[in-house]
């Protein structure tokens, strides 16, 4: 299959805007042995760097866990949460500029099978429905913090095709943030199944959820 990675100029854009642009694109992990596991992402949530309480940068915070935000474009920030959890986001804007995309999460296509073995025998619809739940299927962890997305040989993002329909509501689990809180940072597919929420319903989207 060839190689149709997203160059860094699609990156290099604020993340209110990248986060619904990276819908329908295809996120591609190769693993040592050479299997090939990838998904449609369907689910983001944008951070839109020091002004944003919910952001790791927030108040131009800078650190040796959040430097890749600081990096250039298309660097990965993956990064460990509640003592338990890997989260990858897609680090945009420019240098020093720090935003990122967290990938909420996506629909398996390819390696389901080595997916349903890093996942312990969950069903399919629960494979990558949730930011650590990809992130344990794809087996993105610590090795894969600041890797390059254009060039790198095991981590990287495709073109694909937008969905016809994208929801925008506030982002999950940010109720500390105050008011960002509320912003309407978070990108779905309307109808996608495998949207995180409860029982393959996608959470949170109201009437007034529907992005124009």
């Amino acid at each position: 299959m060839p190689d149709q990675r997203l160059a860094r100029d699609f990156f290099a854009i604020p993340a209110a805007e990248l986060a619904p642009a990276l819908l329908g694109m295809r996120l591609v992990r190769i693993l040592e042995n050479g299997t090939r596991l990838s998904g449609r992402i369907v689910e983001t949530e944008a951070y839109v760097g020091v002004k944003d309480r919910a952001s790791h940068a927030f108040n131009s915070r800078r650190t040796p866990r959040n430097e890749p935000m600081y990096a250039c474009p298309g660097t990965a920030y993956v990064y460990f949460t509640y003592g338990m959890h890997w989260c990858f986001n897609v680090v945009c804007a420019a240098i020093d500029i720090p935003e990122a995309v967290l990938i909420r999460a996506v629909q398996p296509y390819e390696g389901l099978d080595e997916m349903r073995t890093l996942r312990g025998g969950v069903r399919d619809l629960d494979l990558c429905r949730g930011p650590a739940r990809l992130c344990k299927a794809l087996a993105i962890d610590s090795a894969l913090n600041s890797a390059d997305l254009t060039n790198s040989e095991l981590l990287w993002i495709e073109s694909g095709q937008r969905p016809t329909k994208i929801a925008q509501t506030p982002r999950i689990g940010v109720a500390n943030a105050g008011p960002w809180a509320r912003r309407r940072l978070r990108f779905f597919e309307v109808g996608s199944p495998f949207v995180s929420g409860t029982k393959g319903k996608p959470a949170g989207l109201s009437r007034r959820g529907l992005a124009r």
